[in-house]
């Protein structure tokens, strides 16, 4: 098989949660455990950290991969979903996963794993650790896909455990109150092994507390940290990421105190270059000066609660410059989203140019200009992201500001289309 065949039979023959929603989850470790066995349990032969949460996950994971990059390890790094390419979820010392091995590892290994039937993360999960593990990475900074206690990702042992935030997002998976979703994020901590919170709740709070007390963890709050740390250069920029450097200092302190980073230096360094050691993308990333085009993965009502405030601003500080600068949005959603929500937060007086990506999650992109009419947000609709795009800069001065997102796979459909013009 080529990479573009193993990508397809991978996607048509595993359910896979970003195209088909809710029938592509399993609950349960018994395939992630059955897979496991069978490659030789490779997790166990390197160091693992494991990251957790409902938003900032991506962030933390790959700036903790950066930093320690910078320290000079050989680092591992799991993440989900990609952008582009299958590639970007695997990366060993930012290196995407090859096409080869890919491909190798599927048609290797299909035969066993076809009787198990199996999801399609858990498979990824189990190529992910093999190779992590036939690379020779000392450490390996691992994502959780979703929630925590039933991911399958939860057979590592790692050395510490991170949990970015909690926010209401997947509640028919992980529950429909905050602390039961924290229960379910909880379920990454492990006996004897210190975990960071990065932001907590009344709800939460007490969720974590005990169970770090059940496990004899270490429970370490980046909330109440605030002001303890030298903030450094920061090459992710947004109002959440913020938040987000807290938790990575706090995670980031941890490992020097338990004699993973020797010094603090490589923190720095890491914070600094974290996209171009890590190859991260879509995390507030400017595409262009003039106009101003900036595209985000933000995706639920926790992350547009941090966007909407930051696009105002900048929006404001544009028509300091020019008062003639206008807001232009490319917008679309996925249909386990509270997009009522998410609209009721958008700037009233952009021009907006609604989109559906390519995944059969989308909402209908009609349904949603209907939607945002009844938030009195006007604009027309598109049936592909690129489309809606193009229309947004044709349209554009170079004094404006155009943002995209709305949905990962928005900004994926974007990125892949500037790969394909290209």
């Amino acid at each position: 098989m080529t990479y573009s065949e193993t990508l397809e039979y991978l996607y048509t023959s595993t359910p896979v949660f970003e195209r088909v929603g809710a029938s592509a989850y399993k609950e349960g470790l018994e395939n992630t455990i059955a897979l496991d066995n069978h490659f030789g349990n490779p997790h166990t032969l390197y160091k693992t950290i494991h990251v957790a949460g409902t938003n900032g996950k991506g962030s933390t994971s790959h700036t903790l991969a950066a930093i320690l990059q910078s320290a000079g390890y050989r680092v591992g790094l799991y993440t989900s979903p990609h952008l582009v390419d299958f590639s970007e979820r695997i990366r060993v010392n930012g290196e995407p996963i090859s096409h080869e091995y890919v491909v190798d590892f599927v048609r290797d290994n299909k035969d066993f794993f076809e009787s198990l039937y199996p999801s399609f993360f858990e498979l990824v999960t189990a190529m992910a650790f093999r190779y992590f593990a036939e690379k020779h990475v000392d450490i390996a900074v691992i994502e959780v896909g979703l929630g925590g206690r039933l991911d399958c990702t939860n057979i590592i042992s790692p050395v510490l455990s991170v949990i970015t935030n909690i926010s209401f997002d997947h509640t028919g998976f992980l529950g429909d109150t905050l602390a039961k979703i924290a229960g379910e994020k909880a379920g990454i901590i492990k006996r004897n092994t210190p975990v960071v919170i990065g932001e907590y709740l009344p709800e939460t709070l007490p969720v974590f507390r005990q169970k770090s007390e059940e496990m004899n963890a270490e429970l370490i709050l980046a909330q109440d940290r605030v002001g303890q740390y030298e903030l450094p250069e920061f090459q992710l920029h947004g109002a959440c990421q913020e938040r987000n450097l807290q938790t990575i200092l706090t995670a980031a302190h941890e490992l020097v105190r338990l004699g993973i980073l020797t010094d603090e230096k490589p923190i720095a360094e890491g914070c600094a270059h974290v996209c171009d050691l890590t190859g991260l993308r879509g995390r507030w990333e400017t595409l262009s000066e003039s106009p101003l085009i900036i595209c985000d993965t933000g995706h639920n009502l926790a992350g547009w609660e941090f966007l909407a405030p930051h696009i105002n601003k900048v929006y404001e500080e544009k028509k300091v410059q020019n008062p003639d600068a206008r807001l232009r949005i490319v917008f679309g959603m996925v249909d386990d989203k509270d997009i009522n929500s998410v609209l009721s937060l958008l700037p009233k007086d952009a021009c907006y140019y609604f989109c559906q990506a390519s995944t059969h999650r989308a909402i209908p992109v009609e349904k949603v200009v209907a939607l945002a009419a009844e938030h009195n947000l006007k604009g027309e609709g598109s049936p592909s992201v690129a489309e809606a795009y193009e229309k947004a800069k044709a349209d554009a001065s170079e004094a404006d500001f155009i943002f995209v997102g709305g949905s990962s796979y928005v900004v994926a459909d974007l990125l892949s289309s500037f790969r394909k013009s290209k």
